[in-house]
């Protein structure tokens, strides 16, 4: 008598089965994320909120086509689209991704028309997919669907339940999101989210971001005097507001590269050893990672590693400075003015509203006389970690492994996902942020692209992860 078969060797039969079908239907896939690509979904201008719609109402058909029930949902800017299916075991997971895409701009610098996806192979000999969005975020988000559609086709279910959130405005901030998720937090309801925007450490190694940087964002103004002042007359004895807020932004900064502000690193975790050798083994050096930006020494900490200062340690920077006359030519004033956008990157317990808090005692504490200052604060997010055993997270890198023949790196991000946050604020989920980009995608640039690799061993993961995830 036969014996029946257990669920792990059931999900792994299904598994073969479904990665033949991907194999197999390649072609069809490649040509549906070219009618997506073709949709000049760009969010920021507000002459293309006609293709937005567009690229909404495509997803939705697109998921319908598998099955899949989903809605176009108003949010007060770009709508959004979201689909709930149930699966075959009782896990649940929040899908998000996003279909606008950055503007064009500059227009000559692209080598064929951005909204006319093609292939084509580069020197190195990769084929890869060339368009607007084809890495951010729309073949990302087909990796995604593509695993989907071939479990429909195959099996008839997901391995677990799927709700789909994709967006319209990741490109201008997000700025209805939250207010969407908190008014539909009944529906998105999930055991873990999962967001396909990052990328792979290299062309053949898999990445899980496993934590993200916080973020506050400040920018202030420093006035004197009630106009600007000829320097000739006035110089010497009013006070100068750009000098005065250059000795506040320098005196942010010790000569170790250790931010000055009080209690600055409070809730900042030092790194585990393990962590920090496996790191080690990824041979990251500043001739590598600053070279190709024409730099070759690390600015942060002292004594720190360079992928701490880029990964794990908090930072602040000076963005921007404006004030007196910047245009051509010569013009001998003392501004009555000077302003400063000033960001800070957060790991850890750290508080955003305690650096604010911070940040401003350490503005007004050296403030002379004749002198005022105004903010402007920002939302601030706390950064964001995975623990390192995490269920999800230990199933989704054996997964990943599986696919590409070596284990996966586990590293945070030095940039902040203000959506992430949400998701953990409102809905309570842990997010696996696991994405098939590269670091030459030329994302938001001229000439974007997405490894064609990248779009087929993509689906073939989400697939396994799926699987994994039941």
């Amino acid at each position: 008598m036969m014996g029946t078969l257990s669920q792990d060797d059931l999900l792994m039969s299904q598994l073969d089965a479904v990665l033949a079908r991907l194999d197999q239907n390649r072609d069809a896939a490649l040509a549906r994320l070219f009618d997506f690509l073709k949709i000049q979904s760009i969010s920021t201008d507000p002459a293309f909120a006609g293709e937005c719609r567009k690229a909404a109402d495509w997803v939705k058909a697109e998921l319908a086509g598998i099955g899949i029930q989903a809605e176009v949902q108003d949010t007060g800017g770009h709508p959004a689209v979201t689909a709930r299916v149930e699966g075959s075991s009782k896990r649940h997971a929040l899908f998000y991704g996003h279909y606008d895409v950055q503007p064009v701009d500059p227009l000559n610098l692209w080598d064929t028309p951005p909204f006319e996806p093609v292939i084509t192979t580069l020197p190195d000999g990769r084929k890869v997919i060339r368009a607007r969005g084809s890495a951010d975020d729309k073949g990302q988000i087909m990796t995604f669907i593509e695993a989907c559609r071939a479990y429909k086709e195959v099996v008839g279910s997901l391995p677990i339940g799927v709700t789909f959130l994709i967006e319209g405005e990741e490109e201008d901030g997000s700025k209805h999101l939250p207010a969407f998720v908190e008014a539909q937090k009944a529906a998105l309801k999930a055991d873990v989210a999962l967001v396909c925007d990052t990328s792979m450490w290299d062309g053949n190694t898999p990445q899980i971001t496993s934590s993200l940087r916080g973020m506050v964002y400040e920018e202030l103004t420093i006035k004197a005097a009630d106009r600007d002042l000829h320097s000739g007359l006035f110089g010497g004895g009013a006070q100068n507001p750009i000098r005065v807020l250059t000795k506040i932004l320098a005196d942010l900064h010790d000569a170790d590269g250790r931010v000055t502000l009080k209690d600055f690193y409070e809730g900042v975790p030092e790194t585990p050893s393990q962590v920090l050798a496996q790191w080690d083994t990824l041979g990251l050096t500043a001739e590598e990672f600053l070279g190709g930006v024409g730099l070759s020494e690390p600015a942060g900490e002292k004594g720190r590693r360079l992928i701490e200062m880029i990964q794990s340690r908090p930072t602040c920077d000076v963005n921007g400075i404006i004030g007196g006359y910047t245009g051509v030519g010569a013009k001998t004033v003392i501004a009555a003015e000077a302003s400063a956008k000033v960001s800070f990157r957060l790991v850890g317990d750290q508080s955003p509203s305690k650096i604010v808090e911070a940040f401003h005692a350490h503005v007004r504490a050296r403030l002379p006389k004749d002198c005022t200052v105004e903010f402007i604060s920002h939302k601030g997010s706390p950064a964001l970690a995975l623990p390192f055993d995490m269920p999800d997270l230990v199933a989704a890198k054996a997964a990943l492994q599986d696919e590409w023949g070596v284990a996966p790196v586990t590293l945070g991000s030095g940039g902040s996902i203000p959506i992430v946050g949400d998701f953990k604020r409102i809905l309570g989920l842990d997010t696996l942020l696991i994405g098939f980009g590269l670091d030459d995608d030329r994302i938001h640039s001229p000439n974007e692209k997405y490894d064609l690799t990248s779009f087929e061993k993509g689906a073939r993961s989400w697939a396994r992860i799926l699987a994994a995830l039941a």
